[in-house]
């Protein structure tokens, strides 16, 4: 695999103490081809980006992590790549994990690969309990949505074929958090072949304290039932 046929899109909400760490960790392992959409931070996440010369698409107000993801998709179109992964700017993915879900997409077997958190049983002895359960909750009324069962509907590593993300890209209705449950439907929907492998995470204080909670969950299952009944 050459690096160049991938574009890393990066999603970045007030991601100034870790964006250029990530950043810095995906260029040591020969990805140059990044895009970070700075959703409308109040810090200087687009300042540090910029700094490390990468593209930066910048949000004026907060859209939130699906506003921001269809802008990353979007913009990593135009460069034409063979594939586009979605990768968490707070530091809790691997660089290494890049090629694992992008080998099936170049191979040509599948349009879209998910990363699961939750397939190797040493990564799920790993996970909280709290998010263990709530993953299970979001990918069983991910199931009920009319998605596919998976293991981790809402981890953030993704790999797109071209014309996966041209066509999910047109269809993206959500703005937040609830982004992950749709891109499972919209895969279902589309019948687009796709598949979970095993990926690392790394846990840290920071990482803990970004992402979904209870809270979030609720939010999330209210607006992917008002998606459906729209």
């Amino acid at each position: 695999m050459e690096n160049d046929d991938v574009f890393i899109v990066i999603p970045a909400y007030n991601e100034e103490k870790m964006i250029k760490n990530t950043i810095q960790n995906l260029k040591s392992k020969g990805y140059w081809n990044i895009i970070v959409v700075d959703d409308g931070s109040q810090d200087k996440t687009s300042e540090f980006a910029i700094s490390e010369n990468v593209i930066v698409c910048r949000h004026i107000i907060n859209r939130g992590l699906g506003g921001a993801l269809k802008t990353g998709l979007n913009c990593a179109l135009k460069y034409n790549p063979r594939v586009i992964v979605t990768f968490d700017a707070d530091g809790q993915h691997a660089p290494e994990d890049i090629l694992k879900v992008s080998k099936p997409i170049l191979s040509g077997n599948f349009d879209v690969v998910i990363g699961s958190r939750l397939i190797d049983e040493n990564e799920l002895k790993n996970m909280p309990l709290i998010k263990k359960v709530g993953n299970f909750g979001l990918n069983f009324i991910t199931f009920l949505m009319g998605g596919k069962m998976v293991t981790d509907s809402q981890g953030g590593m993704r790999a797109f074929s071209f014309k996966a993300a041209e066509i999910v890209s047109r269809q993206i209705k959500s703005n937040r958090y609830e982004i992950s449950s749709e891109f499972i439907v919209l895969f279902s929907r589309n019948k687009l072949k796709f598949k979970e492998v095993p990926i690392k995470t790394i846990y840290t204080e920071y990482s803990m304290a970004r992402g979904t909670n209870v809270i979030t969950g609720f939010k999330i299952l209210f607006k992917l039932i008002i998606q459906k009944l729209i």
